[in-house]
């Protein structure tokens, strides 16, 4: 892992030890990856309570609670769905903050509509959610990296305010 990235976990878990807070993860494109991230520093165990890695429509329901009619309605990539996630993995949890990362890392799968490189996330407290979405460009390793990156940065912009 380079420097930044060091650097943005070892906010993000000054931030959570501040407020004694413990995260959680919900990812479908990232296949893992943010929740490796973060325990990849030593001692992420006093802070990082679990990960799901949801990448099925139904590993999305029967893990997060991300009901049928809404991955029918709005698709497994979407706002709503990035939001429901994220709180499915609160709900799951023990955490008090939880982010979620949906989206088309490629090289197929992608639409019109949703492109390859289409991402939506959600962060999450009882108090507060966010959402977003990006367009990244580039290969399917190269989006996913983009992503664990954004994804990281908004929970530490979530945390800081």
């Amino acid at each position: 892992m380079n420097a930044f990235m060091n650097t943005l976990i070892e906010q993000i878990a000054s931030r959570l030890q501040q407020k004694d807070w413990l995260v959680a993860t919900a990812e479908s494109c990232t296949g893992g990856g943010v929740s490796q991230c973060l325990t990849s520093v030593a001692g992420s165990s006093t802070w990082f309570d679990r990960g799901f890695v949801t990448y099925s429509n139904a590993a999305k329901h029967e893990m997060l609670d991300v009901s049928d009619q809404l991955i029918e309605q709005c698709g497994a990539v979407s706002e709503q769905v990035a939001r429901a996630m994220a709180q499915g993995a609160l709900a799951h949890s023990r955490a008090q903050v939880s982010l979620a990362v949906t989206g088309i890392a490629g090289p197929g799968g992608g639409s019109d509509k949703k492109p390859v490189g289409t991402v939506w996330f959600a962060w999450a407290t009882e108090m507060q959610s966010r959402s977003a979405m990006r367009l990244f460009s580039g290969d399917r390793g190269s989006v996913r990296h983009q992503s664990e990156q954004y994804a990281l940065r908004g929970l530490l912009e979530l945390l800081t305010d």
